[in-house]
């Protein structure tokens, strides 16, 4: 069950040298520091988890963002009550996000298609109105839950491992800021994208297509596919708590905003760019949207002059007018046109641009080859 075959392997090989060595290879586009690199590997643990439901049962969710924030308060309580161990944290708020999941998923499930996607959105923007309000005592309201020193933490203190300093999470000792947290993040992704590459290549994950593809038939043939479709989605939900404790672990503050529709609008976003349904695309998609997020907003209108500084005067104001309004504030504006863009010409999101043109180069190297034969035959 747990193993893979010689393409997954390399595949996986692959993926990890990636992923461990974005500090160097990003270095180049700007890309190569803590904070961003542990927002790639967040968020694109979310998508991972997302794609099992959208990509595989084609169910489409804008509720998950409900479990980004469960994560993220059990993480925080697993702080101020346990520890400032972060593997508690994760490990609770994985499962307490998984039993979120069984609920609203029980419920949900019972439509499918748009009907579905409104029930998980009110589920969410419910679960956000109770954070915000009636769950104040638990989650702090709009102020948000954070760490404090005076915390009782019942395992540090009779570990006698009690931290002097600021209440951040730690790994035995080691404190999560800076690389350690990304490198926590990253073999938390990595071992998130082994999990999906063995959902995707297992008889559960071929009947998750092939209620995608058509669920009366499958009903037909015998298969109840209810309990099929509330793992997947109890699973997508665990990614998204997983993902929600993480970023408590980078930044111990959780706020009801993580549980916003527009949070789970992202997600959705990430996984139509990169790709719905491929291994690969919704981290490529979590990985532009986040890069787009911190480097385009990061550009005001002098650094475009800066930019634009060694043309002449008169192309140089030009150009800035019309680039202006799509970097800075404007940057939700570059996204959009993309995402036209990709949706008009690449339906399947980047993996397809990506297949097209391995596909084109293929065929020209195996016309090339017949013709290079022939020759020789001649």
């Amino acid at each position: 069950m747990f193993s893979l075959s010689r393409n997954d392997r390399l595949l996986m090989l692959g993926f990890t040298a990636v992923v461990l060595l974005a500090p160097l290879w990003l270095q180049p586009f700007g890309a190569g520091y803590p904070d961003l690199l542990q927002k790639f590997a967040i968020f694109g643990l979310f998508a991972i988890g997302y794609n099992i439901l959208f990509g595989l049962t084609g169910y489409l969710s804008f509720g998950h963002a409900a479990f980004l924030g469960v994560g993220s308060y059990t993480a925080v309580w697993s702080f101020k009550l346990l520890s400032l161990n972060v593997i508690p944290a994760v490990i609770l708020a994985t499962l307490l996000a998984g039993l979120f999941a069984v609920v609203i998923g029980f419920l949900s499930l019972r439509r499918s298609g748009i009907y579905f996607a409104i029930l998980t959105l009110a589920f969410a923007q419910m679960s956000y109105k109770l954070a915000y309000s009636v769950l104040t005592p638990i989650t702090n309201g709009e102020t948000g839950l954070r760490v404090l020193r005076d915390d009782p933490r019942i395992i540090d203190n009779m570990l006698g491992t009690a931290h002097d300093g600021s209440p951040i999470g730690s790994l035995f000792g080691i404190g999560m800021q800076g690389y350690p947290a990304f490198y926590f993040s990253a073999v938390m992704l990595i071992l998130g994208f082994y999990l999906s590459v063995l959902i995707f290549r297992s008889p559960f994950g071929l009947k998750l297509r092939a209620i995608k593809s058509n669920q009366s038939r499958m009903q037909y043939t015998g298969y109840n596919t209810r309990p099929y479709l509330l793992w997947a989605f109890v699973i997508s939900g665990m990614y998204a708590g997983m993902a929600g404790s993480l970023l408590a672990v980078t930044d111990p503050l959780a706020g009801a905003e993580r549980m916003q529709w527009t949070a789970s609008g992202e997600v959705v976003l990430m996984t139509i760019l990169g790709g719905t349904g491929t291994l690969l695309g919704p981290i490529i998609g979590a990985a532009l949207i986040k890069y787009s997020e911190n480097i385009f907003s990061a550009f005001n209108e002098s650094a475009l002059h800066e930019a634009f500084s060694f043309l002449p005067g008169f192309i140089e104001n030009f150009l800035v007018t019309i680039v202006h309004p799509f970097v800075g504030e404007g940057w939700h504006l570059t996204l959009g046109a993309l995402f036209m863009i990709i949706v008009i010409f690449l339906p399947g999101g980047l993996m397809d641009g990506l297949s097209r043109i391995a596909r084109r180069w293929r065929a020209r190297k195996h016309g090339s080859d017949e013709a290079d034969s022939s020759q020789v035959e001649d």
